[in-house]
C-alpha cells in the first residue's frame, strides 16, 4: 500500500477514533447524568449533596435511605422494625463499646460516630445487632432536610450501612468500624424492616449520589451502589399503612439502569 494510501486511512481512524472518544464522553458525563437524575416525587431534593461529610471536611456515607413523616412517626416505625436508638458519644459509652467487642458482650444501643451533613450532626441515629457484640451490626443515620416535602410532611435522609467489624481508619489509623461496601443491601433490608411493620403507605426512589463503582468513606471504606435512595412514606394521622406497599415506578430508563447494575453485581 502506498504512502497516499496509508494517509487518509490513517486520518479516518483518527476521526473515528475521536468522535467516539467525544461520544462517549458527552453520555458518560453530561446525557446520562442528566437523564438518570429523578426527583419526580420529592423535587426539593433536587440539587443537595447526596453523600454525608466527617468532621474534617471529608465526604462519608453515600445517603441511601429516605423516610417522609413526623420525628414522632420515624422513631415509631424504626423501634417497631426492630431498630434501637443509639446512645450518645460520651467516654462512659466509649468504654462500654470497647467492653463489649473485647469480651463479646451484647450492647444493642452502642453510640454510633457522628457524620454531618449541610453543617449538622446526625438528628437521629439507630442500630440493629448482629451477633453478640458491636462489632457487627447495622446502622443508619437520619438528618431532617426538609420541614415539608412533597407530602407536606417532613422528610428526612439517611445513611445506612453495615459495620463489619472494627479496624483502623485507613486514613487516620484510629480505631473505628468498616463497613460493608454493599450499602445497597443495607438499603433494602432497612427499607424492608420498615415495610414489614405496618406504618408505611408507599415506596418510592430518588437519586442519591449517583451510580458508584468504587466509592471511598471518611475512613478509606470502598463502597458500590446503585446510586439511588430508597423511600418510605409513614403513615400519618387518620391514615393505615400498607402490607406491603406500593412501590411507585421509575422512570423507564432508571429501571434499566438497576437492572444492568445489579445483574453485573450479582
Amino acid at each position: 500500500m502506498s504512502i497516499r494510501r496509508k494517509r487518509p486511512l490513517v486520518r479516518r481512524l483518527v476521526l473515528i477514533v475521536g468522535a467516539t472518544v467525544i461520544l462517549w464522553a458527552a453520555l458518560a458525563y453530561l446525557v446520562l447524568p442528566f437523564a438518570l437524575s429523578h426527583y419526580e416525587h420529592q423535587k426539593a431534593l433536587n440539587g443537595l449533596e447526596m453523600v454525608t461529610r466527617t468532621a474534617d471536611g471529608l465526604a462519608g456515607d453515600p445517603l441511601n435511605i429516605g423516610i417522609v413523616g413526623s420525628r414522632e412517626d420515624l422513631v415509631t416505625a424504626m423501634t417497631t422494625a426492630g431498630w434501637f436508638p443509639a446512645d450518645p458519644v460520651t467516654l462512659r459509652t466509649s468504654i462500654e463499646i470497647v467492653g463489649s467487642v473485647v469480651l463479646d458482650k451484647a450492647y444493642r444501643d452502642a453510640p454510633i460516630s457522628p457524620l454531618f451533613y449541610q453543617g449538622r450532626k446526625q438528628d437521629l441515629a439507630f442500630e440493629k445487632a448482629v451477633g453478640r457484640s458491636a462489632d457487627r451490626r447495622q446502622h443508619v443515620r437520619f438528618w431532617n432536610v426538609l420541614s415539608k416535602g412533597a407530602e407536606g410532611r417532613p422528610v428526612w435522609l439517611g445513611s445506612a450501612s453495615f459495620d463489619i467489624g472494627v479496624g483502623l481508619s485507613h486514613y487516620t489509623g484510629a480505631v473505628t468500624h468498616a463497613i460493608s461496601p454493599d450499602v445497597d443491601a443495607m438499603r433494602d433490608e432497612l427499607s424492608a424492616d420498615l415495610a414489614a411493620t405496618g406504618h408505611v403507605i408507599e415506596v418510592y426512589e430518588v437519586t442519591g449520589v449517583g451510580l458508584t463503582v468504587n466509592g471511598r468513606n471518611g475512613e478509606g471504606d470502598r463502597y458500590y451502589t446503585d446510586g439511588e435512595i430508597r423511600f418510605s412514606v409513614l403513615a400519618g394521622p387518620g391514615e393505615t399503612g400498607r402490607q406491603p406497599p406500593p412501590v411507585l415506578p421509575n422512570p423507564p430508563l432508571v429501571d434499566l439502569k438497576n437492572t444492568l447494575w445489579h445483574a453485573a453485581s450479582d
